[in-house]
């Protein structure tokens, strides 16, 4: 088995089928993968979706009280044959046929043991997070990298390397990143891989988007706890993105129609980043509940 693909769902039903269609669409054998989905709970049609779909997915439930981003991955790769481990959330599809392939090309060949793709906005994504995914997954591929930036909406992991670091099951976010440091600290090698690209879907009310940033802030205080963010830094870093928005959103001529959508993100953006990296980082049943599980 080259990969098991693994796929972390909550009430994932708008795109799963697309997100599984691209995958039994991918140049690699379909005997050469497996498809793992971690479910924590769907009400809607996440699961019947799994059921019946041709690609015969091997479904893991974890208990809503026992959730985390980390424990669900580490939860699905202990269920995975796959030598690579491919991560990729429900709310994903594949932009390429050459997607997979191309994501553990690195992997096979020893050139690092995790990598990162492309993700892209389609028609219907928010303005602001277009940007940000230019920003963070350019055109161009950096096999190594320098440094442990990765992101496990669209990823692939060595099965040695889980095997011997597995992710952090008390973050509330950046489990990619935490485990990215330490396998950069042991010598291992982190790679960016632009030809594996997916379209990356976000359906969320604002309350989530500063809710997502927000547990991001705190989990990024156990990565990397020199970093702080002050009243100042929030209305420097919000007033910046915003005019950067506007001026692109300007030139694409849309700005009349995205700036409303523009100021909203970005202030939830940078309300939610300054209000976690100002939590505390022990995390009552309440607040995990309200980070981990939002409802």
């Amino acid at each position: 088995m080259r990969a098991s693909i693994i796929i972390r769902t909550y009430n994932e039903a708008k795109h799963l089928r697309e997100l599984l269609d691209g995958i039994a669409s991918q140049t690699l054998p379909a005997e050469a993968i497996e498809v793992v989905l971690v479910d924590s709970g769907s009400a809607d049609d996440t699961l019947r979706i799994a059921d019946e779909h041709a690609l015969g997915v091997v479904v893991v439930h974890i208990r809503k009280e026992d959730f985390s981003f980390g424990r669900s991955l580490n939860l699905g790769c202990e269920h995975a044959r796959g030598k690579a481990l491919v991560l990729v959330s429900g709310h994903c599809i594949p932009a390429s046929a050459e997607w997979l392939e191309r994501l553990i090309e690195p992997i096979e060949t020893g050139r690092a043991a995790y990598t990162y793709g492309r993700q892209l906005g389609n028609g219907e994504s928010r303005f602001s997070e277009c940007q940000l995914f230019s920003k963070y997954f350019p055109e161009t591929t950096t096999v190594p990298q320098d440094g442990f930036f990765c992101n496990n909406a669209n990823a692939a992991l060595c099965r040695e390397a889980w095997d011997e670091l597995r992710f952090d099951e008390d973050l509330t976010g950046l489990e990619d990143m935490e485990l990215a440091k330490r396998l950069v600290e042991r010598g291992g090698m982190v790679g960016y891989v632009a030809e594996a690209p997916v379209y990356h879907l976000h359906d969320e009310t604002w309350h989530k988007v500063r809710l997502r940033y927000q547990r991001e802030a705190i989990a990024l205080q156990a990565i990397m706890p020199q970093v702080h963010v002050t009243a100042t830094d929030f209305l420097r870093y919000f007033f910046s993105a915003l005019m950067l928005d506007c001026g692109a959103a300007l030139e694409q001529r849309c700005l009349t129609r995205r700036f409303g959508e523009i100021f909203m993100f970005r202030l939830m953006q940078y309300w939610g980043t300054y209000r976690g990296n100002h939590e505390h980082r022990k995390l009552s049943h309440a607040a995990k509940e309200a980070y981990f599980y939002p409802a």
